[in-house]
């Protein structure tokens, strides 16, 4: 038999109590104590508390017994009391706390007023002001986030409104540099903080699986704080602070990315800032923000339809309309014909009204722009007049049409083949000018071999709208293989390489789920393609560029982002040696949004 455990106050003994009101009572007083003792088994508490926390958020017994307070003064006393903090295993300590803060308040608005009520927000702002790390800042984010989402726990956080949203906003725009700065460029694993690497991975991975852990970690950090700051903006508060022209070029950098891909990240903060006013007015003044939206809207990205959304929204306010449509009108004509995406019906024709609408004015605007009114024009006739004349046509009139096209698209095809692309060109448009709107398969061919064409004579820009234009066409959109694989090649010709790597991974998961037999190959240039985008997207990519001129600053003990208390609490973490590993491995929720009450 195991020796009796001497301790009356032992939590886990406690826990272990059948008669469920003295276990109530006992728990009770530990939360209580815990606090203000000074005991080495408190991590291992905090440890426990944060695993029934995950597992079991939903249950209200250690809220109602008072588990916020007691992780609110656990953090205060970390920010506090250095040598605590140093002592034992206490360094884990704060992290937890604030874990656990958040993992109850998840999901449950009383628990959240509870939290609230129990006094959690000052020491996670102080958390998120950088006073410990940015393992830390990450929890308390996450924390503050799940509070601001919630009607009834709201104005507690707004309380701190201003300085809130900078520091959401200037830690969303700098956790990748600097959790590439602290962690994941330090080559020498003696050199990293040995505490952040056991959280990260419990001790078990070694430096290989730090790093991916730390590149997902450093992205649902990213994404935590624009989810702060996306319950802002969607109350029509901090806009003006939101919307300064730096920070929304930073945004259109901000990506989950394949480690966070359910984020829409920073698409998803401009879509609320288009559903206001003085957001469309300060989003159509950036050219870069219209750009990159406009580069979305035609990729095979998870988010397409978000960067629809934000140019529609923008179309259709008359104050911003012609400020973006010379730019979105290129981009959007391709897409006209799009069926359905993201779980919407009738998107083409959503684009094609919002296009044509104020048709005449809109040509007069488009003057001094004559490839964009020839897009508007294209837009007229091939959604009304061309489609006005088919609905006269005789099904032997279509069939006739469908056999002379197929004998144009093999003109073009032996041209192609005989090196003659130029010709093949006017062949494939020959034939699209032919072809029935309602030949759909047709068309998406005839697209795509003219896309092909525009790449032999080194024209991107064609060929990505030809492909698009096929890829809108394809059932389900974005499926058709050659297109997505050509668009990858333009995509990469114009150095835009998200979306080429995003056009490129669905060209191969189309090529696994068209295998029949069970060895499946991805062909050599996709893998050299896919591995070449990898690099070039890689979450760390810019701060890895900057890391010459930063390593060196950091050793110099600079202010930049004016944080020397958390460079001090650094470099006394590193010399203190005491720390442990082996704790359980950490699997967080999935970042999902959830409406406020």
């Amino acid at each position: 038999m195991g020796m009796a455990c001497a301790n009356p106050s032992c939590f886990f003994c406690i826990m272990k109590e059948p008669e469920s009101s003295v276990r109530r009572v006992g728990i009770k007083n530990c939360f209580r104590e815990i606090p203000l003792t000074d005991d080495q088994e408190h991590v291992l508490v905090l440890s426990g508390l944060f695993n029934i926390a995950m597992t079991q958020p939903d249950d209200p017994e250690f809220p109602s017994l008072g588990i916020f307070p007691c992780m609110a003064s656990l953090i205060n006393r970390a920010i506090t009391d250095k040598d605590w903090l140093l002592k034992h295993q206490n360094v884990y300590i704060p992290y937890y706390a604030a874990h656990v803060i958040g993992s109850y308040t998840m999901n449950k608005v009383e628990f959240a007023e509870i939290a609230v009520e129990s006094g959690v927000i000052p020491p996670l702002m102080e958390l998120l002001r950088g006073k410990l790390t940015w393992v830390e800042q990450r929890v308390a984010v996450r924390a503050l986030g799940h509070l601001a989402s919630y009607e009834r726990t709201f104005e507690a956080v707004a309380h701190y409104e201003q300085e809130l949203v900078e520091l959401a906003m200037k830690l969303a725009s700098t956790c990748l540099d600097m959790v590439f700065v602290e962690f994941v460029g330090v080559n020498d694993e003696k050199a990293r903080l040995k505490y952040h690497g056991d959280l990260l991975t419990r001790g078990i991975g070694g430096m290989e699986m730090e790093n991916r852990k730390a590149e997902e970690w450093a992205s649902q950090l990213q994404c935590w704080c624009l989810h702060l700051l996306n319950c802002f903006a969607y109350k029509d508060r901090a806009i003006n602070l939101i919307c300064r022209q730096e920070f929304l070029k930073d945004l259109c950098q901000m990506w989950g990315g394949l480690v966070n891909h359910s984020s829409p990240a920073g698409v998803g903060l401009i879509r609320i800032l288009c559903y206001h006013k003085p957001g469309r007015k300060r989003i159509a003044e950036s050219k870069e923000v219209v750009e990159s939206l406009c580069n979305l809207s035609r990729s095979s990205d998870d988010w397409q339809y978000v960067g629809i959304d934000c140019l529609l929204l923008l179309l259709r306010d008359q104050d911003t309309r012609y400020k973006v449509m010379e730019t979105a009108i290129l981009f959007l004509v391709d897409l006209v014909e799009l069926r359905s995406l993201g779980g919407r019906s009738y998107v083409g024709e959503a684009i094609t009204r919002t296009l044509l609408l104020d048709y005449n004015q809109t040509m007069s605007k488009l003057m001094n722009n004559k490839f964009a009114q020839r897009s508007l024009e294209e837009t007229w006739v091939l959604k009304l007049e061309k489609k006005r004349r088919e609905r006269m046509m005789s099904t032997e009139k279509v069939e006739e049409k469908k056999v002379l096209v197929s004998l144009i698209k093999q003109q073009g095809n032996q041209r192609c083949w005989l090196g003659e692309v130029e010709d093949a060109v006017v062949k494939y448009s020959e034939a699209l000018d032919l072809c029935p709107s309602m030949l759909r398969k047709e068309r998406i061919v005839l697209y795509s071999n003219r896309a092909q064409c525009h790449l032999l004579l080194g024209h991107p820009d064609s060929a990505i709208r030809d492909t698009t234009r096929a890829l809108s066409l394809s059932t389900p959109p974005n499926s058709h293989r050659k297109s997505l694989w050509r668009r990858s090649q333009a995509y990469d010709m114009k150095g835009l390489a998200k979306e080429s790597l995003m056009d490129c991974i669905m060209f191969i998961n189309g090529s696994i789920n068209s295998e029949t037999n069970k060895r499946i190959k991805v062909p050599y240039f996709a893998a050299r393609m896919i591995s070449k985008q990898m690099e070039a997207t890689w979450l760390f990519s810019a701060a890895r560029s900057k890391i010459s001129s930063t390593q060196h600053k950091k050793g110099q003990g600079s202010d930049e982002g004016g944080n020397e208390e958390q460079d001090e609490m650094i470099r006394t973490m590193m010399e203190n040696k005491i720390f442990k590993s082996g704790l359980s491995t950490i699997i967080e929720e999935p970042l999902i949004g959830k409406g406020g009450e």
